[in-house]
């Protein structure tokens, strides 16, 4: 991975562009501590489809039925039972 500082990054990004879409993600460093990677939009969104569990996948795992927080029962107001007209 290519290390761009942020002042040549500004000056050449369409060539920083170039060398992403070509040779893969590009690191841009701010003072020389590293601040942000330019990918192809084809890897971003791989990245971020396997980040996110599927629908398939928190139906069938344990650990998701644990996460949602369910009232205390009896914690709502109950309306009172109406006589039949």
């Amino acid at each position: 991975m290519e290390s761009w500082p942020v002042q040549d990054a500004k000056a050449r990004f369409s060539e920083m562009l170039d060398a992403c879409l070509n040779g893969g993600p590009q690191l841009v460093t701010r003072r020389g501590v590293e601040a942000a990677v330019l990918v192809p939009v084809k890897e971003w969104r791989r990245l971020q489809s396997a980040a996110r569990p599927s629908i398939k996948q928190l139906l069938l795992s344990d650990e998701a039925r644990h996460e949602f927080r369910l009232p205390d029962r009896g914690s709502a107001r109950r309306r009172t039972p109406v006589d039949s007209l």
